[in-house]
């Protein structure tokens, strides 16, 4: 199989995620690449048989380079999609605050690649997440705006800055893993 892993970092979080996917891919009998978003072609995308594709976080969806990568993908071709995404918000499920912030700040993003999925007629195989440290100026943001109340940005910030670690690359081999034994 012909394997794509690309992906948009701007502070090497969807970076450190998407070397964790080549590295769980690389394990098979496939043909793999690692490319930056900005190096992805239409032939690239052509010679895939799946592309996991990913990007940091841009108001609550999938940057823009990782949007035109999903572009080029011909419609009814037979590449399959498997999307990622590092976010600096917290991780939806352990309490409703941490659902409610994941919603409103990263939660667009799996619609995005299914429904890109949907309009070129290929099949969507699965969806990836994880935090990641925020750059200083988006941190200053989350601070002023979003986490503004000095106990909770308190717990958020450490948490926060120490992403992705050892776990989030492991759960991304994993969502691999997953993803290639479907196909």
């Amino acid at each position: 199989m012909n394997i794509l892993v690309t992906y948009f970092s701007e502070t090497g979080n969807t970076k450190k995620v998407a070397e964790a996917i080549d590295e769980e891919a690389r394990k098979g009998d496939h043909e793999v690449q690692l490319l930056d978003a900005g190096s992805v072609n239409a032939e690239t995308l052509v010679s895939a048989d799946l592309a996991f594709v990913g990007s940091t976080c841009h108001s609550a969806d999938i940057a823009a380079p990782a949007k035109a990568v999903l572009g080029m993908i011909p419609t009814g071709s037979a590449l399959r999609l498997a999307g990622f995404m590092t976010h600096s918000t917290l991780m939806p499920g352990k309490s409703d605050r941490h659902t409610e912030l994941y919603e409103k700040w990263a939660g667009k993003a799996p619609g995005t690649f299914q429904a890109k999925a949907k309009e070129k007629g290929i099949e969507f195989v699965g969806y990836f997440h994880c935090m990641g440290a925020a750059n200083p100026g988006i941190e200053e943001f989350i601070r002023n705006t979003i986490i503004t109340d000095e106990a909770e940005w308190t717990e958020y910030a450490p948490e926060m800055r120490k992403h992705p670690d050892a776990k989030d690359l492991d759960d991304a081999r994993v969502f691999a893993r997953e993803v290639l034994a479907k196909l």
